[in-house]
């Protein structure tokens, strides 16, 4: 059964979407099935992954709302792997939401049978705790956490973790924060550095090794509509993404070891 990943912050900027889009990306090189969904109304995973937000027929708002079964919305994306695609009606998808029956489960029943075809299912969530963004923590099995350091970045990491906990206690007691990603990376910046020290004295193995630098060719990708390793394979982003894809991939392996369970990842 794949599993299901979110990235998630609260706050925008961090490199959340473009965490989302490679890494899926960086998994599909490595043979992996993939489903990314993006669950964010501005789209911009999906126009990042190649798929054009403003000719959908179908969208993760359509899916959200119980008006279309997830495969129907599903694309697949010229990155070589699939796209539950978003566009501006999932900001609609969020009032319907808010007086809908079980409206914090919504993704996680369209998954229902679906998660077997994957071995991997990344959401992408908006930069708010949001509607959108509790179903996908209620739907999800871990939780990576994207982390730009910088002076408030610690604030705002303890009010998601907050969140997680209390979603783990009360929704979804299989929620695991699968780990911290440092993002945006200057080792040039002093505060950068003593932020990054924080987070591994604070956090420790839950901050991946991987650290995603400030990188031109990275910024440029989403605009030509493909992820890092398909638009500029040599550079240091799309070198550190398929790093953390490989660290991803040994942590899954290490864990579901550790639970006693069968995986196979090619």
């Amino acid at each position: 059964m794949g599993r299901i990943v979110c990235i998630a912050n609260q706050k925008g900027g961090v490199g959340k979407t473009t965490t989302a889009v490679n890494l899926a990306a960086s998994l599909a090189m490595m043979q992996q099935r993939v489903l990314l969904m993006d669950l964010d109304p501005q789209g911009n995973a999906t126009m990042g992954c190649g798929v054009d937000k403003h000719s959908l027929e179908r969208s993760s708002c359509d899916v959200l709302l119980a008006e279309a079964q997830l495969q129907e919305a599903v694309v697949e994306a010229p990155a070589g792997f699939d796209v539950l695609p978003a566009n501006a009606d999932l900001t609609a998808a969020e009032v319907g939401l808010m007086s809908a029956p079980l409206r914090d489960r919504r993704l996680a029943l369209a998954l229902d049978g679906t998660r077997d075809a994957y071995d991997y299912l990344v959401i992408d969530c908006p930069p708010s705790l949001n509607m959108l963004t509790v179903n996908a923590l209620v739907a999800a099995n871990g939780v990576i956490i994207p982390l730009q350091c910088e002076y408030y970045a610690l604030e705002g990491l303890s009010a998601l973790i907050g969140t997680i906990r209390q979603i783990q206690s009360t929704r979804n007691p299989e929620l695991e924060i699968d780990g911290i990603l440092r993002t945006m990376h200057d080792p040039r910046n002093r505060l950068t550095a003593e932020v990054s020290a924080q987070l591994l004295r604070h956090f420790r193995d839950q901050v991946f090794r991987t650290i995603i630098p400030r990188n031109v060719r990275l910024a440029e990708a989403p605009s030509h509509g493909l992820p890092i390793v398909k638009y500029d394979k040599s550079s240091r982003g799309a070198v550190c993404y398929m790093a953390l894809a490989n660290e991803y991939l040994q942590r899954d392996r290490e864990r579901t070891t550790s639970n006693g369970e069968r995986i196979d990842h090619g």
